[in-house]
């Protein structure tokens, strides 16, 4: 039953008339803790059709931002949940704590890196840095992310294009 379902999902989001929702929505659940990438789905909607580049950028930024502000929420939650039932606090942070908060929200900029960009989210909500602040620097370098690796991407497409057709 489940399989089927998701088989109907999937066809129905691999729709051309659905390139968008498809790009918002995964970008948004790559941004969580699941182990996604959304690059292949921006770079195959722009490959498919050109004149999407900006929008496809755009709801990606915006997607995989507010998957990071979940992941944030969802920090700031665990925090809420150890305080609750615990009355001493820690007196030392390990260094990576430290280092994000002397950077505070500026941090969230690197979460557009691989493997560490997604948790740095969950721990900006964890130490309560400002949520409006952190989406800012998430969807400035989410932006920044999107634009080099898909102009990148292009670039090596169309060189490998050159290159089988003899040029």
């Amino acid at each position: 039953m489940w399989q089927a379902w998701l088989d109907a999902l999937l066809t129905a989001l691999a729709l051309p008339e659905f390139g968008l929702s498809t790009v918002f929505v995964v970008a948004f659940l790559s941004a969580t803790l699941l182990p996604l990438g959304s690059e292949p789905a921006v770079f195959g909607l722009i490959q498919l059709n050109p004149s999407l580049f900006w929008p496809t950028i755009g709801v990606a930024t915006l997607g995989n931002t507010l998957g990071g502000m979940v992941s944030w929420w969802m920090g700031a939650a665990a925090h809420r949940a150890v305080d609750a039932r615990s009355h001493k606090k820690p007196t030392t942070n390990p260094r990576a704590l430290l280092w994000l908060e002397r950077f505070g929200a500026k941090a969230c900029f690197l979460s557009f890196l691989p493997v560490v960009g997604d948790p740095l989210c969950a721990v900006a909500g964890w130490l309560r840095l400002p949520l409006a602040q952190c989406a800012a620097y998430m969807a400035l370098g989410k932006f920044l992310r999107y634009v080099v690796m898909t102009w990148l991407l292009m670039q090596a497409a169309e060189t490998g294009q050159h290159w089988l057709h003899g040029g």
